[in-house]
């Protein structure tokens, strides 16, 4: 196989010359994103769309950096913040409706853990899936490997080592659920703080007009 098969599949591969050459696309594009003006909002939307293999109305605030680019699938109203770093060697889908903070990092990419095996040069790629509705707090990491489930909050500065199971809040370093996500938590903020009744209101106007496409689930 050649290594980008290899790379491909998911098994240890060498960034060769040929693996290189793929990743100009994504420089020239990055590049390009990472010095525009942060005000030209349509040109940049324009060079999101070209540089992602899939996206559905995203927005990504630049500076923002990746491998491929086309590794790289994000849904319908997506956001991500300053200064997001994305290594997406293997495949990241990221759902619809997700919000990412500052300083985020997506790594589908490792080494081997023996110095003799990392220093052969062979490295390796492991998908990485976000569900929708998800919150990634700033500064946090997520592992290769990693699944996180529809409409978790993983809290800031959290390192992402082991799956997120769906409608929870996780967070800390490794991260780990602090708790499930309640209805409870429909009318609430910033450490539980109820939303002024005006807000309320607004609030329950969007899910009647949308049909409040999110719900608890009562299992």
């Amino acid at each position: 196989m050649t290594n980008q098969e290899r790379r491909d599949k998911g098994i240890l591969y060498i960034s060769d010359p040929s693996v290189m050459n793929e990743q100009k696309r994504a420089r020239r594009l990055t590049q390009k994103l990472n010095t525009m003006d942060r005000a030209d909002f349509e040109g940049i939307q324009a060079v999101i769309k070209e540089l992602f293999g899939k996206c559905e109305d995203a927005w990504v605030n630049p500076p923002f950096y990746c491998d491929y680019g086309h590794n790289i699938e994000v849904g319908k109203n997506t956001f991500i913040n300053y200064n997001c770093t994305i290594i997406d060697v293997g495949k990241v889908v990221i759902g619809d409706y997700c919000q990412i903070a500052p300083n985020v990092s997506i790594y589908t990419a490792g080494h081997p853990v023996h110095p003799a095996a990392r220093n052969t040069a062979y490295e390796y790629g492991i998908d990485i899936t976000i569900g929708n509705n998800v919150w990634i707090g700033g500064n946090s990491v997520i592992m290769p490997g990693i699944h996180i489930g529809d409409n978790v909050v993983i809290g800031a500065g959290s390192i992402v080592t082991k799956d997120i199971p769906a409608w929870t809040v996780a967070a800390g370093n490794p991260c780990r659920v602090i708790r499930k996500i309640t209805e409870d938590d429909r009318y609430t903020y910033y450490k539980g703080v109820p939303a002024d009744e005006e807000c309320a209101a607004h609030m329950r106007r969007i899910w009647e007009e949308s049909n409040d496409p999110v719900k608890y689930p009562t299992a």
